[in-house]
């Protein structure tokens, strides 16, 4: 007749971490591949206005960005605290629109090129004189496409 030893001292078996390099790996990379970053760094301070009718821009691919309003705390001792302009990452006077709306539209394929729409970021407390000047400047670049950037309205409702 067989014994039956009952195995009170029973040890689990280790676990087995040979692929968790390869799953460390992969999680990496799926990360690095699915987070986008910012493009331009901002250097001035933008709180957009709200809207109640507000449509979303169809590809933004084809936009680009102009920033105007005070420029952050870091600037403020260099540059003041009136309104500036932002192109990428730097800032910028009125006479560089042109520049930057030419190497824009050379970034694109020439059947985008008609569809290139100027998106402007302009803080809710900046005078409409410097939007006025960019609009302008926009208009001798026959960069006719602009589109205002704001927040949408939160509707309260008072009982």
């Amino acid at each position: 007749m067989a014994k039956f030893r009952s195995s009170s001292s029973k040890e689990l078996q280790p676990l087995n971490t040979a692929s968790l390099p390869d799953i460390v790996f992969m999680l990496l990379f799926f990360f690095m591949i699915s987070v986008s970053f910012r493009q331009t760094e901002r250097v001035v301070t933008v709180r957009l206005p709200e809207a109640t009718e507000v449509a979303k821009l169809d590809r933004k691919d084809l936009a680009s960005y102009i920033n105007i309003g005070t420029p952050i705390v870091a600037f403020q001792s260099q540059y003041g605290t009136d309104a500036r302009i932002q192109l990428n990452d730097a800032f910028s006077n009125i006479d560089d629109i042109r520049d930057f709306i030419a190497a824009s539209r050379e970034s694109m394929s020439e059947s985008d090129r008609p569809f290139m729409t100027v998106a402007l970021k302009v803080d809710e407390n900046v005078r409409m004189g410097i939007v006025t000047d960019v609009k302008q400047e926009l208009r001798r670049c026959s960069a006719l496409r602009i589109m205002y950037s704001t927040r949408r309205k939160s509707e309260h409702y008072d009982f």
